[in-house]
């Protein structure tokens, strides 16, 4: 039986009926990949598996990377944990618009989260269609950004992870990356607006000050309600979305309550 594909915009994102994550076939996984090109987010709910099947799930798509600044489960170094609020002391959210570890010279291809902890509620999560936030440029704006580089540094959002005598070695092991400011998609053929307030330090070659208004100008784009979707989550929910495509960012509205997700992140390759 294929699948329910349930759009959530005509831009992006579309909930999937009729998987269950704990028994996928190949048919299955190659008709969600398709309906992952063509929505570039997709929302599954009620999906009670284990962790191990988590990440048999995203194997499915290809390696899973470690995140080397996250808190990572401890029987499960895949799993990224992202939790805040409730009795852990912590606060930080990934509030602003990002596409996952840019600051990699091999970014990730795809991110699939789950809620575990939802706070009754808050805490949803924003999705943008980076190529629809392109295609809405003007030409002009287009033939300036088209064939610029910007760099991508980790030291920007992670540098107080790292203690200052393992600093020198982690730089040598994450270097600041250069990565196109529009990107290609290796699969669809579709560009995309690839900088990010997290993630991007500067645009090559130009001044500081055009540096900064062309990643303004490219940060409106993606903030604009008409490229987007919004994800409202329940325990149990899996959301999986296209980092080569999409940007996303949380809310920060749920807070002191208690969320907790579980993150796999899907090897990628070198932007172009």
């Amino acid at each position: 039986m294929a699948i329910g594909i349930h759009p959530l915009t005509a831009s992006i994102g579309a909930e999937i009926t009729g998987v269950d994550l704990a028994d996928i076939s190949t048919d299955t996984a190659e008709e969600l990949r398709k309906a992952w090109l063509d929505h570039k987010v997709l929302v599954l709910r009620d999906q009670h598996i284990s962790q191990e099947q988590h990440i048999a799930f995203g194997r499915l798509f290809g390696d899973l990377e470690v995140h080397p600044f996250t808190e990572n489960d401890d029987g499960h170094p895949e799993i990224v944990v992202l939790e805040a609020g409730g009795d852990t002391g912590r606060t930080f959210v990934a509030a602003g618009w990002h596409s996952d570890v840019t600051w990699r010279a091999e970014p990730s291809m795809g991110s699939i989260l789950r809620g575990v902890i939802v706070p009754p509620y808050g805490g949803d999560t924003c999705f943008a269609n980076a190529c629809a936030a392109y295609q809405r440029l003007s030409d002009e704006w287009k033939e300036r950004v088209d064939d610029l580089v910007a760099v991508h540094d980790y030291m920007r959002v992670f540098s107080d992870r790292v203690a200052p005598a393992e600093r020198e070695a982690m730089r040598e092991t994450y270097p600041a990356q250069h990565h196109p400011v529009i990107r290609t998609h290796p699969e669809t053929g579709e560009r995309g607006i690839y900088t990010n307030i997290g993630f991007t330090s500067h645009i090559l070659d130009v001044e500081p000050e055009e540096s900064k208004e062309i990643l303004r100008h490219l940060e409106r784009q993606i903030m604009s309600p008409s490229v987007q979707c919004r994800v409202r989550w329940q325990p149990d929910t899996f959301v999986m979305w296209d980092n080569r495509s999409a940007q996303h960012a949380a809310t920060n509205d749920f807070l002191p309550m208690h969320r907790r997700m579980e993150r796999v992140t899907v090897v990628g390759d070198r932007p172009f």
